[in-house]
């Protein structure tokens, strides 16, 4: 809960600065979240990471060598190519030792921000969650990603600063 509140207000807060500047502003923080919740029924983590729009443009852009925009049709099936190459490269889920396959589901964009979803295969009752998250890493040397892990209800969150992308948890 904690770590959602620092996200909403570092987002409101950058996203006030840049309604006040030009089309080029950089905002000041460099901040995004990791959502990574095991749902019970379809025995898979629903993973929902959102950063803000043009951050994660540049970084594609960085990573691809490319220009990519969100907000404009013509660029939806290379974002969707691009994003789910980078998702496979920018973050890692084991549950008991064990890699899970993540597959990349889609993204949704609004002005200033872009959700993107993954699911992993199934595993049962996952106690030991290990991941590595790193998205936005290769852009930023001051990135941080805010890192929520839900199994069963119980939420355990943290922030991980650029290098530190690993995290580890026991429910």
């Amino acid at each position: 809960m904690q770590g959602t509140f620092l996200f909403a207000f570092l987002f409101t807060i950058a996203s006030f600065f840049q309604s006040f500047a030009k089309t080029d502003y950089v905002h000041p923080y460099h901040v995004g979240s990791v959502e990574i919740n095991y749902n019970a029924k379809s025995k898979s983590f629903e993973i929902t990471g959102r950063f803000f729009l043009d951050d994660l443009e540049n970084g594609l852009g960085k990573k691809y060598g490319s220009s990519f925009h969100f907000n404009d049709e013509k660029y939806k099936a290379k974002l969707n190519e691009a994003l789910e190459k980078y998702c496979a490269e920018y973050f890692k889920l084991k549950a008991e030792g064990r890699f899970l396959k993540v597959n990349y589901v889609g993204y949704e964009e609004d002005s200033e921000s872009v959700n993107i979803f993954l699911e992993s295969e199934t595993v049962s009752s996952p106690k030991k969650i290990e991941t590595a998250v790193s998205f936005l890493y290769n852009l930023f040397d001051d990135q941080i990603n805010i890192v929520h892990l839900i199994v069963n209800g119980q939420r355990q969150s943290e922030k991980l600063t650029y290098p530190n992308r690993y995290l580890y948890r026991q429910f």
